[in-house]
């Protein structure tokens, strides 16, 4: 039962990595990486490995995820939404 379980989750892993990969748009490549890390973190558990499981969990899923969005929308403001206007040239 472990083996299918294990397989399952690598399967899982498999097909989250090759949505990151194939995905243009950053937003969606964030959720689908939020989704990776999920899988991971059942691999990992599956594995016998709860506490890199738990570190996955919470850096994998929810960290890094949350960067990516943040520095995109960021990045997308346009040059005249700056919060700085006192300096206009």
């Amino acid at each position: 039962m472990t083996d299918v379980l294990i397989v399952v989750a690598l399967l899982l892993v498999a097909g989250a990595a090759t949505a990151a990969v194939l995905n243009r748009d950053p937003v969606r490549q964030a959720l689908v990486l939020s989704f990776l890390g999920l899988a991971l973190a059942l691999l990992f558990t599956f594995l016998q490995a709860p506490d890199v499981a738990l570190s996955q969990l919470a850096v994998g899923s929810a960290v890094t995820p949350l960067m990516i969005l943040l520095t995109v929308r960021k990045v997308r403001r346009r040059p005249g939404d700056s919060t700085d206007k006192g300096r206009e040239r």
